[in-house]
């Protein structure tokens, strides 16, 4: 099922930006929907957004026009672009990709592969 690997995370300022990486390998890029996730401490792992196959873009509503995903066919990276980070962003995110039915893509269980995760920490 091939390796995602994240990198981009680390310590920034309400309201700073970051952009997150993830490099896929060992699998079709184009095949997979890709998506990324995050869990803060004690919490459960929440959806944050998702870009299908087809390139359609899928946002939960406390990071809408606020983050961006995108992805490069050619590097088979995805990335998300997040701005206007407010403290309870800071979470692990992770990325994952599968093949989720459009009414299963906010949910853990379409995914089939996943990062080991990268922190982001927005300090008030």
């Amino acid at each position: 099922q091939g390796q995602l690997v994240e990198s981009g995370g680390g310590l920034v300022q309400t309201v700073d930006s970051l952009t997150l990486s993830c490099v896929a390998s060992g699998q079709t890029f184009s095949d997979y929907s890709w998506a990324w996730f995050r869990q803060a401490p004690g919490k459960e792992r929440e959806y944050v957004s998702a870009i299908r196959r087809s390139g359609h873009t899928y946002y939960s509503d406390s990071v809408k026009d606020r983050f961006t995903i995108s992805r490069d066919k050619a590097k088979n990276t995805v990335y998300l672009r997040t701005t206007n980070l407010q403290p309870e962003d800071s979470a692990v995110y992770f990325c994952a990709g599968g093949v989720p039915i459009l009414s299963a893509i906010e949910s853990t269980r379409g995914y089939r592969v996943w990062g080991q995760g990268t922190q982001v920490t927005v300090s008030s």
